[in-house]
C-alpha cells in the first residue's frame, strides 16, 4: 500500500462523520419508527446502492449459492441484530452515548480475534489497550446523570449490539475470499429477507404517520450510513489497506459526540468526556499493536 495522500485522509474523516452522524440520526428516527422497522429501512434503502454498483460492476451476487446459509448467519448477526438493538437502545439513551458504547468494536474485536484467530493474539500492548477502554466504558456507566435504572438494560443492548457487529466480522472470515461487495450484497439481501416478516408481525409501519424529520433519518440511516459508508470503506480498503482504514474507530466517538450536541443538545458530562478519552486510548494502544 502507497502512502496515503490528503485526499485519503479527507474520505477517512467523511467516513468517520457519516457513521458517526448515524447516532444522532438513529434517535431521530426513534421519534416515529420502532426499532424492528428501523432495522427494515436501513438495510433496504442500504441495499440500493451497494446493488446497483454490483450490477454496473456486473459482481455476481451470490446470496442464493450454496453458501446462501453464511450469507443468511451473517445478515442476522451482523445487520439485522445491531440495527436492532441500537435502535432500541437508541430510544432511552442519549445518542453520544450510544457512539462511544459501539466504539468499543475494535476493542471487542481484539479479544474475540485472540480466541478464534491464529495471529491476533494478544500482547502487551493490546492487553493494556483493552484495559484501558473497557475501564472508560465502565466508569461511563457510573453515570448516575445519564444512565440510571430506567435505561441501563437499554445502554447494555447497545454494547451488545457492538458484541453482534464483532461477531459477524470473524463469520465474514468464513467467506473471505469472496469479494467484498458481493458479501455486502448478500447479506443485505438476507437482512431484508429475515426483516420483511418481523416488521410486519411486530410493528406493521404502514399504520404509522411518521415525522418529516424520522423519514429522512431513516432515508439518510440506509442511503448513507449504510450503502454509501460500505462503499466508501471498500474504498479506502483497497487504496490504503485495513491499518489506515481502522483510525476511523478514533474518530467516530468524538464526532459521535459533537454531533449529537450540535443538533440535538444532548448533555456532555465530565464523565462521558473523561470515557471518551479513556475509550479513544484504549483503540488508539491496541490499533499501534498491530503496527
Amino acid at each position: 500500500m502507497k502512502k496515503p495522500e490528503l485526499v485519503d485522509y479527507i474520505l477517512l474523516t467523511i467516513l468517520a462523520l457519516i457513521w458517526a452522524s448515524a447516532f444522532f440520526n438513529i434517535k431521530i428516527a426513534t421519534y416515529s419508527f420502532g426499532p424492528v422497522t428501523i432495522a427494515f429501512l436501513r438495510v433496504f434503502f442500504g441495499a440500493i446502492p451497494v446493488l446497483l454498483l454490483c450490477y454496473y460492476k456486473k459482481i455476481e451476487i451470490e446470496a442464493f449459492s450454496k453458501d446462501w446459509y453464511w450469507f443468511a448467519i451473517i445478515g442476522l448477526i451482523n445487520l439485522v441484530a445491531p440495527f436492532f438493538l441500537i435502535a432500541y437502545g437508541v430510544k432511552s439513551v442519549q445518542s453520544n452515548l450510544a457512539a462511544i458504547l459501539m466504539s468499543t468494536t475494535p476493542l471487542s474485536s481484539t479479544v474475540l480475534g485472540h480466541f478464534y484467530t491464529k495471529n491476533e493474539k494478544f500482547n502487551i500492548i493490546k492487553t493494556f489497550g483493552i484495559l484501558i477502554g473497557f475501564s472508560g466504558i465502565i466508569y461511563l456507566f457510573s453515570d448516575k446523570i445519564l444512565i440510571d435504572q430506567n435505561n441501563f438494560f437499554s445502554a447494555v443492548l447497545i454494547l451488545l449490539g457492538s458484541t453482534c457487529y464483532v461477531i459477524g466480522g470473524v463469520l465474514t472470515l468464513k467467506i473471505s475470499k469472496k469479494r467484498n461487495e458481493n458479501v455486502t450484497g448478500s447479506i443485505l439481501i438476507w437482512a431484508i429477507i429475515i426483516l420483511i416478516p418481523l416488521t410486519s408481525i411486530i410493528e406493521q409501519p404502514w399504520k404509522l404517520n411518521p415525522r418529516l424529520d424520522s423519514v429522512i433519518s431513516v432515508i439518510y440511516l440506509g442511503l448513507i450510513s449504510t450503502g454509501i459508508a460500505w462503499l466508501l470503506r471498500f474504498k479506502i480498503l483497497v487504496k490504503n489497506g485495513l491499518i489506515f482504514q481502522s483510525q476511523v474507530s478514533y474518530l467516530i466517538p468524538i464526532f459521535g459526540t459533537i454531533l449529537s450536541y450540535v443538533f440535538l443538545k444532548e448533555l456532555i458530562t465530565y464523565k462521558v468526556l473523561i470515557s471518551l478519552i479513556a475509550v479513544t486510548i484504549g483503540i488508539y494502544f491496541v490499533r499501534k499493536a498491530d503496527i
